[in-house]
């Protein structure tokens, strides 16, 4: 019978796979008498084989490395960068379920509901039922002053980290007392805004396709008459399509 005398292996992917941020150890199980124990280590950067930019180590929530125009390299910027990023991931993640589940319960889409505001005296209504002071000159005057306060109130705030996550009243459950937790929190939130802002993106890009129309409603076409009705059917003419 074969004896096995190796009895550790150690095998570390080049460069192009390595990463100082994402390591894998794990036990391989091989037959009766062989003990083999088997390390994997690989990256989680978002393009293998691209060096990771110095500026981007890793510590902040949802980075990946991902900075092919190299926007970050100032300090001040990338501090910026990171701080706008997860307002709009914010604002994204509250638009896309206020554009789906009226849609949804039949109240229409998030275009036509925009309408009133071109129509001299029009009112405003949310889910069917008419909004208080729910005129256009009304309406922006309430979200202008509203939005300055709470831009005033942030500005006022000088550590990065408390201006992103100040926690108190905007914690009510409490997910910030567990400092494990939060940061798989942190990592959670941008990932989930950063798909919410793509999927504003491809409203809008629909929208703009067949304007007038909602996602749901252009999901609905496409799953009716998927060869024909999809993103080939915007960039495609008709002309050549069979």
């Amino acid at each position: 019978m074969a004896s096995f005398g190796l009895r550790s292996m150690t095998v570390t992917f080049p460069t192009l796979l390595s990463s100082s941020k994402s390591q894998f150890n794990c036990s391989l199980a091989l037959p009766t008498g062989v003990n083999v124990r088997f390390r994997l280590s690989m990256t989680a950067d978002w393009m293998p084989g691209q060096p990771r930019p110095p500026y981007l180590d890793g510590s902040a929530p949802g980075d990946f490395g991902f900075d092919p125009l190299r926007l970050g390299e100032v300090p001040e910027n990338l501090e910026r960068f990171k701080e706008s990023e997860l307002i709009h991931c914010r604002w994204a993640m509250i638009a896309v379920p206020g554009i789906l589940i009226p849609e949804a319960l039949g109240l229409g889409n998030w275009v036509k509901a925009q309408e009133w505001a071109t129509i001299p005296g029009g009112q405003a209504t949310y889910l069917g039922n008419p909004v208080p002071w729910g005129t256009l000159p009304t309406i922006l005057i309430i979200e202008f002053l509203a939005i300055a306060f709470v831009e005033h109130q942030r500005s006022m705030e000088k550590d990065p980290e408390k201006k992103k996550y100040p926690g108190g009243p905007f914690d009510p459950l409490g997910f910030s007392k567990n400092p494990d937790k939060l940061k798989e929190y942190k990592v959670k939130e941008v990932k989930n805004g950063r798909l919410a802002l793509l999927a504003f993106v491809g409203f809008c890009v629909q929208q703009s396709a067949y304007p007038g129309t909602g996602p749901l409603e252009n999901l609905a076409t496409h799953l009716a008459d998927p060869w024909h009705n999809n993103i080939g059917d915007i960039i495609i003419p008709r002309s050549i399509v069979p």
